[in-house]
């Protein structure tokens, strides 16, 4: 390889790195956003979800390593040393190895994962009191956003304790339809209905964000073969720039 191709796939490589780094860093935030989040569907599944917050334990521990590799991956890149490209190449060999097995796992197990939301959001509703805890503001948040009611429906919320055992029709606020009249609005809680019918939208927050998740499938997957072909591109120019370094010079690696 010539000596403009080393140079021309040394700078390549840095700047790949450089995208690396920055590409962990949203992985961390996106793990730490998950972990703290409060006002989003997010934070029903993780009060009452512990795979929810491994999850999000997985996720700030990949982008750290992410950002790690990064930056070795730079070090590596422009001094030329061939022991952090090669530990570079195995790096991104096996968390493309992760990734496939994550992907084949969540595809396979999606009724098994369906039925776990399942599980956990009717636990909430049934528990609902509208005391602002952080599920119940969450999921009242949810609601009246992508404007549904329950998980599969308002049935769901027949099962609530306090709206089971009261002796006024009572409704969660968060599910009012605005369109048709009734009681005041109100933004969380259970509210008094003046008639037998709930004034609440018919449909369930399932299939809501199953129509989002539709809607931007196309994204998600062009997100996740951009991710893929980086890797892979970064693959081939360290070992390029691997074989092209044909001995270790140590006193390349900058002291501090």
């Amino acid at each position: 390889m010539g000596k403009g191709c080393i140079t021309a796939t040394k700078y390549f490589l840095f700047l790949f790195n450089l995208l690396f780094f920055i590409f962990g860093a949203l992985i961390m935030g996106f793990g730490l956003w998950v972990l703290l989040d409060n006002q989003s569907f997010i934070a029903v599944l993780q009060e009452s979800s512990s795979t929810l917050k491994v999850g999000s334990y997985i996720l700030i521990g990949v982008g750290s390593l992410s950002m790690l590799m990064g930056f070795l991956g730079c070090i590596g890149a422009i001094y030329e040393i061939r022991c952090l490209l090669g530990l570079y190449f195995t790096c991104l060999v096996l968390i493309l190895i992760a990734q496939v097995t994550a992907a084949v796992l969540i595809y396979f197990q999606r009724d098994l994962l369906k039925r776990e939301i399942s599980t956990v959001v009717n636990k909430i509703l049934v528990g609902y009191t509208g005391q602002n805890k952080t599920t119940e503001h969450a999921w009242d948040y949810l609601q009246k956003t992508i404007q549904c009611c329950g998980w599969t429906g308002p049935s769901n919320w027949t099962e609530n304790v306090w709206i089971k055992n009261s002796s006024q029709i009572l409704y969660p606020c968060s599910c009012r339809n605005e369109s048709i009249p009734g009681s005041e609005v109100q933004e969380s809680g259970l509210c008094q209905s003046l008639v037998p019918e709930w004034p609440v939208y018919t449909k369930g927050c399932m299939s809501s964000v199953e129509d989002w998740l539709l809607s931007n499938c196309g994204v998600i997957l062009g997100v996740c073969v951009g991710v893929a072909v980086l890797e892979l591109l970064g693959m081939m120019l360290s070992m390029c720039l691997c074989k092209s370094v044909q001995q270790e010079d140590y006193s390349k690696v900058p002291k501090y």
